[in-house]
């Protein structure tokens, strides 16, 4: 996307798919202007459609299952409760800046955000998926065998 863009990798990470501010929903729901994190989305949108029609990929978030609705594909939400969240945080990612379940709650409202923003689709909702794992009761690796059977079926 930086080359696309023009926009510098830290401001585009910046920009990601949980960063919707209201000043851009009312210039972008007025027609106003098309804002730097509309042009991203149109970006965005059209890298994941590339990739798709390249053959199969793994593509993590940025709204893929509703760009790629009407595309034969997989679509898979993973979901965990805050305890089991928390620990993979700071476990995996070392998570120490504030409290980890502070830092999810507000990702997990800026992504919701992004998500309706942009497909008006509630983030995370089960009907929204083919599939939906719990990866604290199942575990990561479990997920992963789950979703690669589903695959190949």
């Amino acid at each position: 996307m930086v080359k696309e863009s023009g926009f510098v990798k830290e401001y585009i990470e910046e920009q990601s798919e949980d960063s919707v501010g209201w000043l851009n929903s009312i210039l972008s729901y007025n027609g106003l202007t098309m804002t730097n994190q509309d042009k991203l989305w149109v970006i965005q949108q059209n890298l994941i459609l590339d990739l798709a029609q390249q053959g199969s990929c793994v593509i993590v978030g940025r709204c893929a299952d509703y760009i790629l609705r009407d595309e034969n594909i997989l679509s898979v939400f993973i979901h965990a409760d805050m305890e089991h969240r928390a620990n993979r945080i700071v476990t995996e990612y070392g998570e120490r800046e504030q409290s980890p379940q502070q830092r999810l709650n507000d990702k997990d409202r800026r992504r919701a955000a992004y998500y309706r923003f942009y497909t008006d689709m509630k983030w995370g909702k089960a009907q929204n998926y083919h599939l939906s794992l719990d990866s604290g009761k199942f575990g990561i690796d479990k997920c992963v065998d789950i979703i690669i059977s589903a695959f190949q079926d």
